[in-house]
């Protein structure tokens, strides 16, 4: 887990409270298709929602397709460039390496995630691509928004997965 605490539930605004439930209804979709179920929202500094997703690894066949960088590549094609600064990225889940990488290498101004993943998450959990000290830009982040509704939504996923197997 984190050296930090989750963010404190006051700490989160009532926008921020809409673009996570803008990424459920994407994890939920991802899950009705079969995929883990995780969802990312990305929104401009002005408050516009520049792109959505779910996860897409078992429809596209692409061990990339998390939900993250499909997100991250919608947003640099709205915007036309790949630098993202200015825009913050709204996750159901803790982003593995890979994903936090990429949001390093977009210049995100911040990620706002729900559920840890202390299996796999590298913002705070197994480690921090984030804030990491050698990388050349910092992605601020906070954690813990719909945590609860997140990771019951994953739980349900993989119970309802070893139930099949």
């Amino acid at each position: 887990m984190s050296d930090r605490e989750a963010t404190p539930e006051w700490a989160f605004s009532a926008d921020d409270h809409a673009r996570m439930g803008l990424a459920l209804v994407e994890a939920r979709a991802a899950a009705a298709a079969g995929e883990v179920p995780v969802g990312a929202v990305m929104v401009a500094a002005d408050g516009a929602v520049l792109a959505r997703s779910g996860n897409r690894r078992e429809r596209d066949g692409d061990p990339t397709a998390h939900a993250e960088i499909i997100t991250l590549r919608s947003a640099a094609t709205s915007l036309g460039r790949w630098r993202l600064d200015g825009c913050t990225l709204y996750v159901t889940l803790e982003p593995c390496a890979m994903c936090a990488a990429a949001c390093v290498l977009a210049r995100l101004d911040a990620v706002v995630f729900a559920a840890d993943d202390p299996k796999a998450g590298f913002a705070g959990s197994l480690g921090n691509l984030l804030e990491d000290p050698r990388l050349n830009h910092r992605v601020a982040w906070r954690r813990g928004l719909r945590a609860e509704e997140a990771g019951a939504l994953l739980a349900g996923f993989f119970a309802n997965l070893r139930g099949r197997g």
